[in-house]
This record gives structure tokens, C-alpha cells and sequence, in this order.
């Protein structure tokens, strides 16, 4: 079969455009019939109690002379399960059908081949799914249906049903990798994010026309339950029945008319889809009690329960806190969400108390804390002292850069990890969550997370917070959302009071009359209960007769008691609690699949998803219409449709990265590799793939500016400097041209600098070779001022005669690596310490080392440094390692150059593209 891509407009073409062409931008197709290929969404949602049954219908129109298949990448609710899918085409419904992955492609692809109109849906990965539907003919309008189901988040007595509406654009790291992508999107397929195609779909240009019309209903059955305080708020919609204090006038939160129980919200005409669908309504605290419920097969003698409870009271004193704040502040972040992101951590490290103690990192491309010095290495005493320069220096924290979350937060991982048992460690990160590799980081740090309680405060109007979430349950911990400004104040009181804070520990599950199925229970890392967030586990049991059957719950309050409370279960009726419990822990095996991989572990997950019904990665829906075969009067044409840039973005750049991001940001953008254009190649450049953009540099920032912040800049104290740590390491200067020889003074010792300029860094995480094959290379990124002062100190060196081993006195340097040995000696006995002193010492010590040109002992040092993060906490090999790292230490300290291949390295984890899934 032949394919062409819709052709993408050039500049020449664009400036060309008159008055008559308004709705046609870079990149999209505009035709006498509307703009291609969606024409509308429709959703409609109905809540009963805090349960959540959903219809997407998406409907997607052909207005041009040609058969095509129209290709669409859009978010769903990351805990709500996929359950039908339906194909409606010229009257006919096709029920769709689950297969595993590879097998529903398969039957899409043949389908297509024979003419027969066709649809596939797949999830990429939590919250990301892509729709195809081909063989549309010219004039043939096509809608899809997606039923979905899930539970409502309930906290401090206030429940939330979130619809998200844009996939925003995501930070790409990583080398691109050769040979065609593996999507239909705009980023490049890298070796930290191998399906970067299949997630990043092109953008709009900021003003273009609304191209799809949204319909969204919301009908709420609240039961008994007294509802108040219904709102959305991020759209304007319109309630029914209006609140009973509407006649006092407005700006009161909604209250309900006495005796009424069933609610409306249905949202306004020409919303876009650029932001998530928030609707939140309290229903008191008593709403939720602890409960067993159960819902027995209909064959088998086995069942699903859904174990739900409710926290006791606070009770005893919160222990001492090691915390380490981790904000991001990459372009993405730049605006309102940048001031909200300053302004959480500095509400959380005044919260603090002077037993505690604390670190920030901030971090785009490059990781920056501020000046505090402790011999504990980067914790430091939460005093009076530190707290306010810790929150004058985030006054001068603005956005800029790609977003390298990997390397912060295994190094706040890896610092915590050396804590005491008697001191709760916390790490909380502050995001929008905007980057490609979840599945790397959650990789990463897995094993270094054991005794870290990890919380995730997600800033963002279409926040990835399926990715905050399944790294907060990681963690054990819990994860929040900040929409609005509005909405910061609110979580920033429940934040603080929780951190670091459970007043349940310890859980533990068992039932009696019945027997849990083996790993079964999902989350699988069991959490710690939070005062005011009830806790539902879901899991499968067998039954051991036919009696009651009873859940024991135990585990440890605050003040060191036991807990122990026993739940009898009853029956309930319908499909949902097993279909919620399919999604949940469908959700936990992947997890566990990006850590470890296993063909076992693929074949567990397929069989639960066949078995439920519920869409996974591993798991496709498609539908074919086999009534007719069309015949095709021309080629078929494919093409992406294009998302709104997301709301509260500001500028015109969005995320870079290894991956790249396409430039075409206003429409249907041509798949790359995968179709075949003209032979003519004149032609060629028509049906090229836009070429992708730099990692971004500082967005524009709104006007609103937040007067705590703005305070805090007036009072900052001149000269503090800031202490960088580059998270990838700038590429090597050319080597300088030899010429005649001439005496020069030694560089003095490299200070700490202040940075002030904003500069683009494309990520590496796990591999540094270069990119190479079919790709499209994007313009070398600016290097850091440091470095090119260093291409200038060596290019004067050079013309001196100076070579770059005769210029560096490194005596200072390794003065600092002997007293870095006497600070780790004093640790003999305490691995953990040692194993601190040495991560902070040597990151520095890297850090100046690479600053001044001395390049082998920088990398032989870096390459330690890898090494001992790749390590596991208390483990033989960490303690080996350690004794090379002051082996290392004590040559270089006598004036020994070091050779980078003596140095230990970390190993490295191949990237994976497993067969069919990424296809």
C-alpha cells in the first residue's frame, strides 16, 4: 500500500497567506469544509457516590477528496479503566474487541490493506492513548466510543473528578536513537525514552481558531450524602439546580437546595481543550467509613475486594525530619507556575522546625542549591538562619532550561538514603511532571527509595499526574494538584501538616473466612495512612467456605501503639470493583515491568487484561468494519491531528531535549519515516518532518507576580553565590593548536559562580554517543559561560605554547581530596556517612576539577561518582566501592594523574524496544 503525508506549509508558503486563509497556520491543512481530522469530543460522565462512569466520543470528519487515516494522541484519567470501545461508520456500530497488542496492529493494519474502514485505540503509557481510524473516504464522518469507570479521589472530605484534555509537551532526554520512530509524533525516539514519537504530538499555534467543538456533562447522584462546594475550577459551566444561596448573591460556595440529590454540570459553549476538566464538591468527612466490600466470580470460587480505610486520629509527636525539597525549574514552569512553585517550598521550609533538617535543589539542565554548609554533607540544620536564606535564594529562582529530573532526584534519593532510623526522611518535588522518561526515573529510583517517603505537589493546568502519582506511591507517599494560584493556599495547609507526618505506619492486611490471592493486592507497596486521605486497597480473594468473610487491619499509630481494627465485608452488585481493581493492578505490573522487564511478567499482564477486559500497554481495542469494502479512488493520506498549546504557557518554545521537539508548531504534521513521499526530489522538502527545536530557554512571564516573593528580592543579601552542579557534563573543548612555547602563571582555584543568563542543554541521562542515522540533528545547544571561557583560556594557552598538562596547578585541589579522606575516616564504622561525605565531596570536587580543564581527573572522579549512585544502600558492593573511591582519593590526593579507565563505572541498562509493544 502506498501512503502520503499531507504536506506541511513552508514560511514562503505561510507569509503568502491572505485575508481569506485565516484559520490556516505552519503546518496545518484548511479546506473548504473545516480543518482536519477532529471535529468534535463529546463526554459525558456520571458519578454515583464517589465512582465515576465515563463516554468519550470522538468524532472525526474527511474533508478532503482522498481516503485517510486520521491518527490522534489525547489523554484519559490514569486510574480509570478502559472498558468498550465502539466504531460507528455510515450508521454501522462495531463493537470493538481487546487482543493482545501485536495481534489487534496486526488485525488493524490487514483491515486496512482490504479496504475495510477500521479503528485502534492503545495506551503509550499511563494517561497517553492514541487513536487510529482509517479508510475514511471523502466526505465520511466516523465516531469512536471509549467507556470508562473509576474511583474518585476522596481527601479531607472533598471529592474530585478530573478529565484531562491536552497532552502537554514533554522534555525529550536522552540520544536519538537510528532507524525509523515508532510513532506518529514530532519528538525523536531516544534511548532514555524509545517511544518518544508515540507521545508528543504536534502543537497549534497560540491563537489559532478553536478547531474542535467540546461537549462535557457531568451528572452527579450524590445519595445521601449532604454535597456542597460543587465547582469547576478551571471552565465555566453551568450548574443545575443553581445554588440555593444564589439569591444572596454570588461569589458564595455552591450549597445545595434543601432535599435535592441529584445534580447537572454541563460546561459552557467554545471551551478549548487546553487545560484538565476539574470538578470538585465536598461531601463532609463522615462521607467515607471504613469498609469491606466484596464481589464474588461467577465462577471459580475466587472474588475481588475493595478494603477502604479511614485513618484514626492524630496521636503522639511527629519525629525529627531529614527533607530534601526538589524543585524544577525548567522552561515549562516559567509564569504563574514558577511564582506557585517558589512560593510552595518556601511555605514548606518555614513549616519546618529547628529539630529538622533540610536541603533544596533546583534543577533544569544543571542542579543549583543555595549557599548552607554542613558537615553532614547537604542537609543542614533547619535554624532561623538557614530557613530564611534557603527561602531568600528561591526569590531568585526563575524558569529556564530542559527538565533533567533523573539525576536531582537520585541524588536528594541517595543523600537520604544515608539517614538514621530514628528521623523520618522525606523527599517532596515540586513539577509539572513534563518529561518523556517516567519509566527510567521510576527505574532508577526504585531500589534507592526504601526507607525515603517520597511526596509529589504536581503545578500545572494539565498536569502529568498519572506520572506524580505512580512515583509518590513509589515513595509510599502521597501527591497533590495545584491547578490554579487559587488552589495553592488550600494544599499547601494540607502539605505541610502531612510531610514526613502519617499517623498510620506498618499496615498490614489479612482476611478471615477467606484467603488473599498472592500478590494480588494493589498498591503493591503498601502505603502510610495521612490524616484526613482514607486509604482503599484493592485485591483477589479465594473463598474458604461459604461464610462471612472478615478483614483484620493493623498496624502502628505515631506514639508507637498497635492498631488493629476488623472489617465484615458485604456483598456488592455490579462489575466496578473488580474493574477498578483489574486497572489498579494492571498499574502496579507495569511498574514492576519498568524496573525489571520479564517475558513472564508480560505475559501476567496480558492475561489480566484479556481476562477483565481493561485496556493496558500490552492490550489494544481495534474494530473493523467488514460490511463493505471501499474502493480507494486515490492514495491514503495520513494525518496527526494537532493539540492546543496548554493553558498558562507561555512564549512559543515548548520542552526540548536528545529528542528534539518540531518546530511546525500549527497543525497536521507528516509522519517522518514511516510513509513514502514523491519520488520527485524536488519535491521532497514538502513532505519533510518539521525540525525539532532546542531545549527551550526561559518562557515570557506573566504579569501576576507574587508580593511574598517580590518582598523577599528587595531583602536578598548581595554576594551569595550559588553552588552548580551540572547534572550532564558540558562536551569536550577542540583540542587548541600547538604553537610556540612561553611560561605562564597557574590558574587560581575555580570559585563558585553565579549564573544569570538562561541556556539550552540537550539531556543526556544514560548515554553519551552521538546521534547518528535517518534523524534530523537540531542546532548544537549554547554551552555554558564556564565553558566558553575555557575554550578561551585554551585557545590563548595554544597560542602561547602553552599545553593545557604544563598551565594546571592542581595542588589546591588535591588538598581538598585529602581532607575529603580525613572527613570520610571519621565514618569507619558508619557506611552510610561515609557514603554522604563522599557523594558531596566529590560532586564538588568534580565540579571545579572540570571547571579548570583537568579534564582525566575530572572524568576518572565522575565516573566514581556514577558508580557509587548506581549502588544499593547497605550492600557488599557499596562498601567495596567506597574503599576504591579512598583508594582513588589517595592517589590523586599524593599527585597522581588519574586515568579514567582505572576508575570503577556503573553499569548501564540496555534501552529496550520489546517487539510489538513498541512497534
Amino acid at each position: 500500500m502506498t501512503a502520503n503525508a499531507l504536506p506541511i506549509i513552508s514560511s514562503d508558503e505561510l507569509g503568502r497567506i491572505g485575508a481569506a486563509h485565516d484559520e490556516a497556520g505552519c503546518g496545518c491543512l484548511s479546506t473548504d469544509r473545516g480543518v482536519l481530522p477532529l471535529a468534535a469530543m463529546d463526554i459525558d460522565a456520571r458519578i454515583d457516590g464517589l465512582m465515576a462512569h465515563t463516554k468519550l466520543r470522538q468524532t472525526f470528519v474527511n474533508a478532503l477528496s482522498v481516503p485517510l487515516e486520521a491518527t490522534y494522541i489525547f489523554p484519559l484519567p490514569d486510574r480509570a479503566a478502559v472498558t468498550a470501545f465502539r466504531f460507528e461508520v455510515n450508521g454501522r456500530v462495531v463493537e470493538g474487541v481487546i487482543k493482545e497488542r501485536g495481534e489487534a496492529r496486526r488485525t488493524y493494519d490487514r483491515a486496512i490493506a482490504a479496504g475495510h474502514r477500521a479503528a485502534i485505540t492503545e495506551e503509550e503509557r499511563a494517561g497517553v492513548f492514541t487513536m487510529r481510524v482509517g479508510n475514511l473516504q471523502p466526505g465520511e464522518r466516523a465516531t469512536v466510543e471509549l467507556e470508562l469507570v473509576g474511583a474518585l479521589p476522596f481527601d479531607s472530605g472533598e471529592a474530585t473528578f478530573r478529565f484531562p484534555l491536552v497532552v502537554a509537551p514533554r522534555y525529550i532526554p536522552g540520544v536519538a536513537l537510528d532507524g525509523e520512530s515508532v510513532g506518529d509524533g514530532v519528538a525523536h525516539d531516544t534511548d532514555a525514552v524509545p517511544d518518544a514519537s508515540r507521545i508528543s504530538p504536534p502543537v497549534l499555534l497560540p491563537g489559532f481558531p478553536n478547531p474542535v467543538r467540546l461537549g462535557l456533562r457531568v451528572a452527579i447522584d450524590a445519595g445521601q450524602l449532604p454535597l456542597s462546594n460543587l465547582r469547576s475550577t478551571l471552565h465555566a459551566a453551568r450548574i443545575e439546580p443553581p445554588s440555593a444561596g444564589d439569591a444572596a448573591g454570588g461569589g458564595a460556595p455552591y450549597r445545595s437546595p434543601e432535599g435535592v440529590r441529584h445534580f447537572r454540570v454541563e460546561l459552557a459553549p467554545e471551551q478549548r481543550l487546553d487545560r484538565d476538566f476539574i470538578l470538585r464538591f465536598s461531601l463532609g468527612d463522615e462521607a467515607v467509613q471504613s469498609d469491606l466490600a466484596l464481589r464474588a466470580d461467577a465462577t471459580g470460587g475466587e472474588g475481588t475486594f475493595a478494603l477502604t480505610v479511614v485513618p484514626p486520629l492524630d496521636s503522639g509527636a511527629v519525629a525529627p525530619r531529614d527533607v530534601i525539597f526538589v524543585l524544577d525549574r525548567s522552561g515549562s514552569m516559567g509564569g504563574w507556575k514558577m511564582v506557585a512553585a517558589r512560593r510552595a517550598v518556601a511555605r514548606m521550609i518555614d513549616t519546618l522546625r529547628d529539630r529538622d533538617s533540610f536541603a533544596v535543589m533546583a534543577f533544569d539542565d544543571m542542579i543549583e542549591s543555595p549557599p548552607l554548609a554542613s558537615s553532614r554533607g547537604v542537609l543542614v540544620p533547619a535554624s532561623d538562619r538557614n530557613r530564611f536564606r534557603a527561602v531568600e535564594w528561591l526569590s531568585k529562582v526563575d524558569a529556564r532550561g530542559g527538565t533533567e529530573m533523573a539525576q536531582p532526584l537520585i541524588r536528594a534519593a541517595d543523600a537520604l538514603g544515608g539517614g538514621y532510623d530514628d528521623r523520618q526522611r522525606v523527599l517532596v518535588l515540586v513539577t509539572d511532571g513534563q518529561v518523556g522518561n517516567e519509566d527510567q526515573i521510576l527505574r532508577e529510583l526504585s531500589r534507592r527509595l526504601k526507607n525515603v517517603r517520597v511526596y509529589t505537589l504536581g503545578i500545572d493546568r494539565s498536569v502529568n499526574l498519572a506520572f506524580l502519582r505512580r512515583l509518590a506511591a513509589t515513595g509510599a507517599g502521597l501527591c497533590e494538584l495545584v491547578e490554579s494560584e487559587d488552589r495553592l493556599d488550600e494544599v499547601m495547609d494540607r502539605v505541610h501538616r502531612r510531610i514526613g507526618s502519617p499517623v498510620l505506619t506498618e499496615l498490614s492486611v489479612s482476611l478471615e473466612g477467606a484467603e488473599i490471592v498472592t500478590d494480588s493486592i494493589s498498591p503493591a507497596r503498601m502505603p502510610d495512612l495521612f490524616a484526613g486521605a482514607p486509604l482503599t486497597l484493592y485485591g483477589r480473594y479465594r473463598a474458604a467456605s461459604g461464610g462471612a468473610v472478615r478483614a483484620r487491619v493493623q498496624g502502628r499509630r505515631r506514639d508507637g501503639e498497635r492498631y488493629e481494627r476488623s472489617l465484615e465485608g458485604s456483598t456488592r452488585p455490579g462489575r466496578a470493583v473488580p474493574t477498578v481493581w483489574a486497572r489498579a493492578h494492571l498499574r502496579d505490573l507495569e511498574d514492576r515491568y519498568a524496573v525489571q522487564g520479564g517475558g513472564e511478567l508480560t505475559k501476567r499482564i496480558i492475561d489480566v487484561s484479556l481476562r477483565f477486559g481493561v485496556l493496558c500497554r500490552f492490550t489494544a481495542f481495534v474494530a473493523v468494519d467488514k460490511s463493505e469494502r471501499v474502493e480507494r479512488a486515490g492514495e491514503l493520506h495520513r494525518a496527526t491531528q494537532p493539540v492546543q498549546m496548554p493553558s498558562g504557557w507561555q512564549g512559543s518554545g515548548v520542552p526540548g531535549g536528545g529528542g528534539g521537539r518540531a518546530a511546525g508548531l500549527g497543525g497536521l504534521v507528516a509522519r517522518k519515516a514511516a510513509v513514502a513521499g514523491p519520488a520527485d526530489a524536488q519535491k521532497k522538502e514538502a513532505f519533510a518532518a518539521a525540525v525539532p527545536m532546542q531545549a527551550m530557554k526561559s518562557m515570557d512571564l506573566m504579569d501576576d507576580v507574587d508580593d511574598e516573593i517580590a518582598e523577599m528580592d528587595e531583602m536578598a543579601l548581595d554576594g551569595y553565590a550559588m553552588a552548580e552542579e551540572a547534572a550532564a557534563p558540558p562536551p569536550a573543548a577542540p583540542e587548541p593548536v600547538a604553537a610556540a612555547p612561553a611560561p605562564a602563571p597557574a590558574p587560581a582555584p575555580a570559585k563558585p559562580r553565579m549564573r544569570s543568563e538562561s541556556y539550552s542543554v540537550s539531556g543526556t541521562v544514560s548515554s553519551s554517543k552521538a546521534r547518528k542515522g535517518k534523524r534530523k540533528q537540531s542546532a548544537p545547544p549554547a554551552p555554558p559561560l564556564e565553558y566558553e571561557r575555557n575554550i578561551i583560556r585554551r585557545g590563548i594557552d595554544a597560542l602561547l605554547g602553552r599545553s593545557e598538562r604544563d598551565v594546571l596547578d592542581l595542588s589546591s585541589y588535591r588538598a581538598r581530596a585529602e581532607e575529603l579522606l580525613r572527613l570520610v575516616e571519621r565514618f569507619a564504622t558508619d557506611l552510610r556517612g561515609a557514603y554522604a561525605e563522599l557523594l558531596v565531596g566529590l560532586t564538588m570536587l568534580v565540579e571545579d576539577l572540570t571547571s579548570v580543564g583537568a579534564q582525566d581527573e575530572a572524568a576518572a572522579l565522575s565516573q566514581l561518582l556514577e558508580a557509587l549512585r548506581a549502588t544499593a544502600p547497605d550492600t557488599a558492593e557499596r562498601e567495596e566501592l567506597i574503599a576504591r573511591a579512598r583508594e582513588l582519593l589517595d592517589r590523586f590526593a599524593r599527585g597522581e594523574q588519574l586515568d579514567p579507565s582505572s576508575a570503577p563505572s556503573a553499569p548501564r541498562a540496555p534501552s529496550r524496544r520489546d517487539g510489538d509493544f513498541w512497534k
